[in-house]
């Protein structure tokens, strides 16, 4: 794993449940504003889906876009997470 995939990770972790950032926002985040789709490569190989909720990270436009257990799950979880969300 290298040291921009472990930031990427690192700021992933920190997006709320519910909620989603765009790709463009991590990469901001990390320190490489131009970094977009190199943001997309190293949550595509995130292997640890559990642990950081690379399913968060949309595209700038508000859509899902890819992930890598499939479109369709992605979609899924951010219905659930965004129905399950409770405010203190």
């Amino acid at each position: 794993m290298t040291s921009f995939e472990k930031k990427v990770y690192t700021v992933v972790k920190s997006i709320p449940r519910g909620e989603t950032r765009s790709y463009a926002w991590v990469a901001q985040r990390v320190g490489e504003p131009g970094a977009v789709r190199a943001v997309g490569t190293a949550l595509k190989k995130n292997p640890f889906t559990i642990i950081v909720p690379c399913h968060r990270v949309v595209r700038s436009d508000g859509s899902p876009g890819e992930y890598a257990l499939g479109a369709d799950l992605k979609k899924r979880l951010l219905e659930l997470e965004k129905s399950h969300v409770f405010k203190a």
